[in-house]
């Protein structure tokens, strides 16, 4: 068998970690919304027609912030559309995905359900087709204290105090020539600049998010950032990251290794921000929200122009299975990684659109393989990133090279004292056992034991979960894992995420 070590050191930290990276995401696309998180007719539906089968999941798989309403939607929406008397609410034509949108889920139905889910609202402007005055009418509205015409408005429409929503994106993917709307880097930083001025000037105390590359290989990445920074870099605080992931012509090894260009994803951005920084002498730094993220099998969609009109129909409802898991844990562990600068990440979708939890209307919910390892790592996750460094074997890959064939990360929690680890073994054939020297946490913390290794891996990496096996694929305790002699040692199959907890006192 391999052998591969981990060391680990409380004294050298990556960062206090933002509990926003565990985000997720909810668009007005195919049935993320209706049916997904909103279906009034559905046995468990609340007073407001929420599905409470689906909240409960919402709450077990951890989420703490939700970016709501896009998306690609959000470029050709009218907010004003989705708020009040539900009779009187316009049937509009989505053109970004095309598609009714019925409006009957809309402003106030999203806040009351985040009010719900226990998660932080995160707000997207319409930049595509809309601009300053829509933004600061928005914020107001939601914002505002009564006594002005649009707050006023919202206290009409049942909700007299302020939802007070603090974080907001300038716009989405406007780099994309698919977006309505699609700017040019300098045409998207005037605008974010003017608007991101205006809605400081309701509340200097938002936090703002500009638009970063729709992905790594846009033909403007780069470029992209650096000029919109230079426009924006003192009015905002984020710069958006966005990037999906899917096997291409069957070549597990580097779909396994996906974090890797993550990983370089970041590394740009961050160095892109920090020389726009030094251009200016400033000692701000831009932090980064990777706020869509997921495995995508974009090769099954035919696109936006290929889809007929419809209402809330299917729409890239992807079944993930063992490896997809294992790659989402992977891109788990690289956000960690990154704690110093990546403060919101957001999982793109929450419900049915390629997401953790799939619904059938009027039926019944259920976890997707990919839920396990986010659950896990936003419950056990501590509250300092430290640093991981591996040596051992390494996994030849197409797309990267050889890379590490362990990919990790580890956090400590000052409360709790508790120590978490989080590996994943990128090997698509070789079991490998892997050895924690503890001398330098022990040194710190005092002795350590092993509170449980648990690990998210199949003998049929193709295994899905569904509405008839909704647990066919699980997290699994791991026996055999052991502290000897000052060493914890775990044994990895192929192709597996694995978390492992030490917490002080007490022998393992």
């Amino acid at each position: 068998m391999a052998v591969a070590r981990l060391a680990v050191d409380p004294a050298f930290v990556v960062g206090d970690l933002d509990r926003r990276v565990f985000g997720s995401f909810v668009e007005h696309m195919g049935r993320c919304v209706y049916t997904g998180i909103y279906e009034p007719d559905h046995p468990t539906a609340d007073e407001d027609g929420f599905r409470t089968d689906v909240l409960d999941l919402v709450r077990e798989l951890g989420v703490t912030v939700v970016r709501y309403p896009g998306g690609n939607f959000v470029s050709n929406y009218a907010w004003e559309d989705g708020v009040g008397p539900k009779d009187g609410r316009p049937r509009r034509l989505d053109l970004a995905w095309r598609a009714i949108e019925t409006n009957q889920f809309g402003t106030d139905e999203f806040a009351a359900w985040a009010r719900k889910a226990g998660v932080e609202p995160m707000w997207a402007v319409n930049l595509g087709t809309r601009g300053v005055t829509e933004a600061i009418e928005l914020l107001q509205y939601v914002n505002g204290e009564p006594g002005t015409d649009i707050a006023d408005r919202r206290v009409a429409n049942g909700s007299e105090k302020p939802y007070d929503i603090k974080l907001w994106c300038l716009g989405n993917e406007l780099d994309g020539p698919w977006q309505i709307g699609h700017k040019t880097a300098d045409e998207y930083a005037r605008l974010a600049e003017e608007t991101a001025r205006a809605m400081r000037r309701v509340d200097p105390d938002l936090e703002l998010v500009a638009c970063g590359s729709s992905n790594r290989k846009m033909p403007t990445f780069a470029s992209w950032e650096r000029t919109v920074l230079e426009r924006t870099y003192d009015v905002v605080d984020h710069i958006s990251l966005h990037a999906y992931y899917e096997p291409k012509d069957g070549d597990t090894a580097s779909f396994l290794a996906v974090a890797e260009d993550m990983d370089r994803f970041i590394r740009s951005v961050v160095a892109t921000a920090d020389h726009v920084g030094a251009v200016k002498q400033s000692d701000k730094k831009i932090t980064l929200s990777f706020d869509e993220w997921n495995v995508w099998y974009q090769g099954r969609f035919p696109g936006e122009s290929g889809l007929k009109v419809r209402e809330a129909s299917p729409l890239i409802e992807d079944v993930y299975d063992v490896t997809d898991a294992v790659v989402v844990g992977s891109l788990l562990i690289t956000l960690l990684r990154h704690a110093d600068r990546v403060k919101i990440a957001n999982q793109a979708q929450l419900v049915n659109v390629i997401a953790p939890i799939l619904t059938e209307p009027g039926g019944t919910a259920w976890r997707q393989t990919i839920f396990h390892p986010f659950a896990l790592t936003s419950k056990y996750a501590g509250s300092r990133v430290l640093r991981t460094e591996v040596t051992g074997p390494v996994v030849e890959t197409d797309a990267f090279g050889n890379v590490p064939a362990l990919w990790s990360t580890a956090t400590y929690d000052e409360e709790s004292g508790e120590v978490a680890l989080f590996v994943v073994n990128r090997s698509e054939t070789d079991e490998i056992e892997c050895e924690i020297p503890l001398g330098a946490l022990e040194a710190a913390l005092g002795p350590l034991h092993l509170v449980e290794h648990v690990g998210l891996y199949d003998d049929d990496r193709s295994a899905v979960n569904g509405p008839e096996h909704p647990d066919r694929v699980v997290p699994k305790r791991i026996d055999g894992t052991r502290i000897t002699d000052g060493t914890c040692v775990a044994t990895l199959p192929a192709a597996s995420w694995h978390l492992v907890r030490l917490s002080p006192g007490g022998n393992s």
